[in-house]
């Protein structure tokens, strides 16, 4: 099969999986009806993606594709680190609060296997987090950040830049977030970060 066209059937099949998904959570979603669902045989199902973890492993891992690709490119860049959250918390924030991310984390609190919860850390957070940290190790080398542990500091980071905003989306009590909030979002997450964790700021406490 031509790349082009397998893409485009990947995407039919993964559009499929999202609307199984909704429809009957994931304890309820089968290999052979997302194939059914997406008229693809159950076979091109197995042969691409593995199961059914490594399927929804594929769906995550896409979601978080422009977030991870983001943050590779800017670190190979000469870039200040705070200007690099600065473009990267609209993106965050669209990720964790987008449909596709809804649609799987309440599917994930429904599944008391645990499976798509840990697929969905494995796939996104895990995959992101190590590179948010070194975003942070550089805001500490160039001395725009004091902090002792880049985890924690991340860890401030998304509470500052998400807050309760991805549950309140989960629980259906928050439209999608505007492009405007989210770059306002962003910009006052940095601002914060800037006043939490300056080095001014440290050296005055004697911390």
């Amino acid at each position: 099969m031509r790349e082009d066209k397998r893409s485009q059937r990947q995407k039919e099949i993964e559009e499929a999986a999202y609307s199984v998904l909704e429809e009957k959570g994931y304890g309820g979603t089968s290999m052979l009806g997302i194939a059914r669902k997406s008229r693809a045989s159950n076979e091109t199902l197995y042969n691409w993606y593995g199961d059914k973890q490594g399927l929804f492993q594929a769906l995550v891992t896409r979601n978080a594709e422009e977030v991870k690709g983001h943050l590779e490119k800017e670190l190979e860049t000469d870039h200040d680190a705070l200007s690099i959250l600065g473009t990267l918390g609209p993106k965050l924030l669209t990720l964790l609060t987008g449909d596709r991310a809804v649609a799987l984390n309440r599917a994930a609190a429904a599944d008391s296997s645990g499976e798509l919860g840990a697929t969905l850390s494995k796939a996104g957070r895990e995959a992101v987090l190590p590179l948010l940290e070194r975003v942070f190790l550089r805001a500490r080398e160039d001395g725009q950040l004091d902090f002792e542990d880049a985890g924690e500091a991340v860890g401030l980071y998304l509470d500052l830049l998400i807050g309760d905003q991805q549950i309140r989306r989960v629980i259906g009590r928050l439209p999608v977030p505007s492009r405007k909030f989210g770059q306002d979002r962003a910009d006052r997450a940095v601002k914060h970060l800037r006043l939490l964790l300056s080095p001014e700021t440290h050296a005055c406490t004697g911390d």
